[in-house]
């Protein structure tokens, strides 16, 4: 089969105003970027009226290289399409660090891409320049107030705002600023996050409006005075100027699939260290203009899914009708036992062994109230034996359970599922959060920990039990926990379903966006770059055509 990017590559793409004009989106609000992407202005765009399925993409813990997520997500997207259904998907903007470090690019995979995917896993439409470049105007003006004067009192040693890049450097996880020369500014101790970790990127992804974002960056806290008084965002006075760099970021980007489905990737907060979701502003828009919607949530169910449900949905007010569990053969047999190496052959037993992580999630999810759906998304080296034996598992525990092939055949391979969740959709639901608002943070912590991770309980350092007394104030705010994608526990060598106990390190409050994070494990908000990174096998030739990204 050839590699994602010469499928990509070997498309040919609609013009981006046919996609559009498929779904309703007239000529004079679409802003091109070139022929094959745009933005669209959500505010407006008229509601159609229309059935609104919002269908949940999310999976078990995966490998360190993914499971295909994004892939199902595309597939099944196209799957509707094939099979009658007014659909668009809605994905997450991907962050050059994993591009050019580990796992790669975030635009599917096979025959079920985004495309044009060169764009889209490298700058696209500079959203995510805008969001660092946000991010750090709020550092450069705070480090320059202090120079300036400090007219605010601000404590150097007590500056909570991080700087960002969009990039894996292990290195700028702890610097020092300012130094040699007073010119150079206030000496200190800084830090940089990923851009997908920075509050700018949770801001964007749970905005409804310019002027909500304008609003909510305002809120930001960034520093304590030495009368460990708060500062904000506001203080400073540069709102508008941030707002103003976010003018154009804010607004949805329209691009397509290899089957012309239509698809807003916008925002693309980590799952991990962040809450793992597109925005609001594309969802929401997406409801107004087709029957379904096909969403992803980052990494397994106890990250993603559980953000999606508890942070993103409440905040925008969202009703998902149905979940679709992405579960693979490859991941089972890892969380059965199997060394990472060996993945890829035969071995039925240790598969099914690995099965406890997959009735987790679907237990998990049991508790909001709608129906899932298993996918068993197809790899390669996948066997009969296995696909049949998991199909068994499924059929004996009650879960509807579909094989997808869309990664190999596109929507021919994703009819079935697309029928499955077409199924659901129409199924009975109440949908409900796991935790109200008004329940306090440890409660809530407690809750995540021991219903969604199956943690026997929670430990706390000293310095995450003060944070607790000094955010009681903050206690009607969902909570975003930061944590190893590959393990429902905190320690990524965990697999399967394992007895542990949860071990929360640090709270920190972004007030901005409206939640509280809670850092458990060892878990880092700048990544580093692995032995052999992605960007090494990435050129570009004299023609301009890119090889080696994927």
């Amino acid at each position: 089969m050839k590699k994602d990017i010469e499928i990509a590559q070997e498309a040919i793409l609609e013009p981006i105003s046919k996609i559009a004009e498929a779904i309703n989106i007239p000529a004079d609000i679409l802003e091109p970027y070139g022929h094959d992407k745009a933005k669209v202005d959500p505010s407006k765009i008229a509601d159609g009226n229309k059935k609104k399925n919002l269908v949940l993409v999310t999976a078990i813990n995966p490998t360190k290289a993914g499971e295909g997520k994004s892939t199902t997500t595309i597939a099944l997207a196209d799957g509707l399409k094939a099979i009658g259904k007014s659909v668009m998907a809605c994905l997450r903007e991907p962050s050059l660090g994993p591009v050019f470090g580990l796992k790669g690019g975030a635009a599917g995979g096979g025959y079920a891409q985004v495309v044009p995917m060169e764009d889209i896993n490298l700058h696209f439409t500079g959203d995510m320049h805008a969001i660092t470049t946000a991010n750090n105007l709020i550092s450069a003006v705070l480090d320059n107030h202090l120079y300036q004067g400090n007219e605010l009192n601000i404590d150097p040693s007590k500056v909570v705002w991080k700087r960002a890049m969009d990039m894996n450097d292990r290195t700028l996880r702890d610097i020092t600023i300012g130094q040699k020369k007073r010119t150079n500014g206030v000496e200190r101790e800084d830090h940089f996050n990923i851009t997908v970790a920075s509050e700018v990127m949770a801001i964007l992804c749970l905005s409804n409006s310019l002027m909500d974002f304008k609003e909510k960056i305002g809120k930001c806290l960034v520093a304590y005075t030495y009368d460990d008084q708060p500062v904000y965002v506001s203080d400073l006075h540069i709102e508008g100027a941030l707002a103003t760099v976010m003018k154009d970021a804010i607004k949805p980007n329209l691009v397509q699939t290899l089957e012309h489905t239509p698809v807003f990737i916008h925002g693309g907060p980590f799952a991990n260290i962040a809450h793992g979701c597109n925005s609001i502003l594309a969802t929401k828009t997406a409801l107004k203009l087709a029957d379904y919607v096909v969403t992803e949530a980052g990494f397994g169910a106890d990250l993603g899914a559980e953000k999606f449900l508890d942070i993103k949905c409440r905040k925008g007010n969202l009703t998902p009708k149905a979940v679709v569990v992405v579960a693979t053969c490859r991941a089972l047999k890892l969380h059965g036992g199997v060394d990472s190496k060996d993945v890829n052959n035969e071995n039925v037993d240790a598969m099914l062994k690995g099965t406890c992580n997959l009735k987790k999630h679907l237990e998990s999810l049991s508790n909001y109230g709608i129906p899932a759906v298993v996918c068993i998304n197809r790899f390669y080296s996948d066997t009969k034996a296995e696909l049949d034996a998991l199909l068994n598992y499924c059929k004996e525990e009650g879960y509807e359970a579909v094989i997808c092939e869309g990664f190999a055949k596109g929507s021919e391979g994703s009819k079935d599922l697309a029928e499955a969740v077409v199924r659901a959709c129409e199924k009975d639901s109440s949908f409900h959060y796991l935790y109200e608002d008004e329940m306090p943070l440890k409660e809530k912590i407690e809750k995540v920990a021991t219903v969604i991770y199956g943690a026997s309980g929670v430990e706390y350092s000293e310095e995450a039990l003060g944070k607790l007394d000094v955010l009681a104030e903050y206690d009607n705010l969902p909570i975003c926990m930061a944590k190893t994608p590959l393990s429902l526990s905190d320690d990524p060598k965990l697999v399967g379903r394992p007895d542990h106990i949860l071990h929360v390190k640090d709270l920190s409050l972004s007030r901005g966006a409206g939640f509280v994070v809670i850092y458990t494990g060892n878990i880092m908000t700048m990544p580093g770059l692995p032995a052999h990174p992605a960007a090494l096998d990435i050129d570009i030739n004299e023609e301009g055509k890119i090889s080696g990204l994927f």
